[in-house]
Parts: structure tokens; C-alpha cells; sequence
């Protein structure tokens, strides 16, 4: 087996189901520990991080990961346990094999063989590694780059490994996400019999036709590298589960992906308009009366990072192992990139295929493990060397 695959297996083998970290990171530390980093163990709330660095010279190149995974759902599910990583076909099976221990294991070999080649570059190397990204993602990466912050270290690039690729290895670089706002809504009306709706008022029935505008609303046209803002409801809550009672309340939960062409106030006050204004027509068409609450948690705001030397540096090394011209893209749900970003770091992620992340039966080309470890060295090669 090659190094990146070992490594591989001894990470997947733990079950980190966020935020549990399951002895991963300690894994990890002593491999870069006997490389020279200095270890910065940082623990906040139930979530374990760490801070490793290379040198004390700029720039700054820092790798950002996670070591915790999603659950897998029934373990019969799986062909083969998932917390237990089996060779199948020329596949890694195992929860976290593509989503992102093997990134892990390839940032660290990655690193080993170019520290071997490279013992003084001309930089710094760096590792931001939390168990805190599939959950809450509070007490994580962005505790870590708040800590960093105050201190004054910074990063000029970050390379996060998340499952970028779509087709084959190295055909898709992330150099910006959307942004994630979530929204509730209570819609108050007054709990009644079904049989005198006239002493009730449903609102069930007042949802429908603010769900219409929500929906059918144009948002923005998008921004040059990002598609138009889109709106998804999530879940719908009401009703007391029996058949003959009108419900007295409802929740709505709904979430916004947008650009840089939107802000959360923007969004904020239109959505809020709009709901409004369903209202109003409810109460003229049915003299009904609906109150309402919201509430709005925002995960993350959109960032971009424009071409660049990181930008091609990836694109160079991806092109120099697989004879690929990876695409520039913006899609995909969010990362701890958004937290890295307003530091003024340009950020990418750059890894293996997402095809199986979530899902049972999760796998990663064995293949692919050992080219993406050489696509990573040569990153640092092209920066560093």
C-alpha cells in the first residue's frame, strides 16, 4: 500500500461522527510533529482542533480540513461496515474516504515528500484542522481563525480539501461559495373544529399563498461568477396529527443560496415584504387575520477568491498529474472556507470526486489518493519551492 492509502484506512477506521474527532487528530499531529511543525492544540466547548505550523517565514500556505463525518445511517445499509475501510475494485470504501480523510492523509504525505526535497522553502506550511465541520461548525475552524486573528498570523493562501471534483480527479476547483442564510417562520392563526371553520383560522391555508411568491420571486440575476440566488423551503411543520382539528400555528423553515449580487438585509427585508403583503390580500379576501414571527441564522456569507498565483498553482498542478484544465466554479453548498476568507486569504478547495460524500457506500479511487497527494505536493512546490 502506498502512504496516502495507509494513512487513509488508519483515519477511516475511526468513527468521527461530528464532533467527535475519535483520535484522529492525534494521528495526524504526530506525523507532522516528526516533520518539525509546531502543534497547537486547541480545544473549544466539546470540539477538538489544532493549529500546526512550519517555519516562521512568509507566506504562509496553510491546509484546512476536518476530521469529523457525517453518521452513516444503518450500518446494514453498507456493503461493508463503515467505519471498517475495505479495497474493493480499485475503491476505498469507508464513511469520510472521499469526504475528507483521504484529502487528509494526501496533505500530510504531500507535505512529508516535499519537506524531503524542500527542508528550508521559502515560506511557511500550516495545517487548520477541526472536528467541528459537518455539525454546528461553532466551535471549529472559525473559533481557530478568530484565534489567529487576535494574534495577528496570517495566511495568504489556504488550500481546503473538500470533494471537489465531479468527473474525474482534479476537473473542478472551488474558488468561492455562496452564501447560506436560513430563515423561520411562524405563522399564528387559531385552533379550531374542521366542521366551523368560520370560529377557526388555518394557516395551512394562508401559507399557500405566500410559498407562491417566496417561490416564484427573482431574487438577483447573479454576479459574473456566480449563478442567481435561489430559495428552497425545507420543512413545513403544522397541525396536531388528527383529522378534524384546524391547527392554530405552522413553521416554515427555508434557506437562501446567494451571491455577491444579494445581501442578508436585502433578502431579509424583500422576504419579509412579501409575507406582509400575502397577508394583507389574505385578510381583504377573507377577513382573516394572521400574525407572524421570523427568525434568520446566517451560516456563512459568500467569498471569492479572483485568479491568482494560488489559483494557478492548483490549475498548473492538477494539469501537470492528470492533463486536465480544471474549471473555476462557485457551486456547491458551504464550507469552512467562508470563514478563512474575510481574513483576506485567497482560498480554494481542491479534492477528490464528491459523487459518494454522504452516501452509503462512500469511496474514494484508491487511484486517485496517491495523484491527489502529488497534485497537492506540486502546489507547494509551485509556491514554497
Amino acid at each position: 500500500m502506498s502512504t496516502t492509502l495507509d494513512l487513509a484506512i488508519d483515519l477511516i477506521r475511526r468513527p468521527s461522527v461530528t464532533p467527535e474527532d475519535a483520535g484522529c487528530q492525534e494521528v495526524l499531529i504526530a506525523r507532522l510533529a516528526a516533520l518539525g511543525f509546531r502543534v497547537e492544540r486547541l480545544r473549544f466547548g466539546e470540539v477538538d482542533n489544532f493549529w500546526a505550523r512550519f517555519g516562521d517565514r512568509e507566506p504562509l500556505l496553510a491546509f484546512a480540513g476536518h476530521t469529523d463525518v457525517v453518521p452513516s445511517g444503518p450500518s446494514e445499509h453498507w456493503q461493508s461496515p463503515p467505519f471498517v475501510p475495505e479495497i474493493r475494485d480499485g475503491y476505498l470504501y469507508g464513511r469520510g474516504a472521499a469526504d475528507m480523510k483521504g484529502s487528509l492523509a494526501a496533505m500530510v504525505t504531500a507535505c512529508e515528500r516535499f519537506l524531503a526535497d524542500h527542508p528550508q522553502p521559502r515560506g511557511s506550511i500550516a495545517f487548520l484542522i477541526t472536528s467541528d465541520e459537518e455539525g454546528v461548525a461553532t466551535d471549529g475552524t472559525v473559533k481557530v481563525v478568530e484565534r489567529l486573528e487576535a494574534r495577528g498570523e496570517k495566511m495568504r493562501w489556504c488550500l481546503v480539501g473538500e470533494p471537489s471534483s465531479a468527473v474525474r480527479l482534479g476537473d473542478t476547483i472551488k474558488n468561492g461559495r455562496r452564501g447560506s442564510l436560513n430563515g423561520r417562520l411562524v405563522l399564528r392563526g387559531v385552533q379550531g373544529h374542521v366542521a366551523y371553520p368560520h370560529l377557526a383560522r388555518n394557516p395551512i391555508h394562508a401559507v399557500g399563498a405566500i410559498i407562491t411568491a417566496l417561490a416564484d420571486e427573482i431574487w438577483d440575476q447573479g454576479h459574473e461568477f456566480f449563478p442567481p440566488t435561489s430559495f428552497q423551503i425545507s420543512n413545513l411543520r403544522s397541525g396536531t396529527g388528527a383529522d378534524n382539528v384546524i391547527p392554530g400555528d405552522l413553521e416554515m423553515l427555508f434557506n437562501f443560496r446567494f451571491s455577491p449580487a444579494a445581501t442578508v438585509e436585502r433578502l431579509q427585508e424583500r422576504t419579509r415584504l412579501i409575507v406582509d403583503t400575502a397577508l394583507l390580500n389574505e385578510e381583504v379576501k377573507t377577513g382573516q387575520v394572521f400574525q407572524y414571527k421570523m427568525e434568520w441564522r446566517l451560516s456563512g456569507p459568500p467569498y471569492f477568491t479572483a485568479p491568482g498565483d494560488l489559483v494557478a498553482a492548483a490549475a498548473a498542478a492538477v494539469h501537470a498529474e492528470t492533463g486536465l484544465d480544471p474549471q473555476l466554479s462557485t457551486s456547491g453548498g458551504t464550507s469552512d472556507g467562508r470563514f478563512i476568507a474575510p481574513t483576506g486569504a485567497q482560498v480554494i478547495e481542491l479534492g477528490p470526486l464528491n459523487a459518494t460524500i454522504h452516501k452509503v457506500d462512500e469511496r474514494v479511487a484508491v487511484a486517485d489518493l496517491e495523484r491527489l497527494s502529488r497534485i497537492y505536493q506540486s502546489v507547494l512546490t509551485r509556491l514554497l519551492a
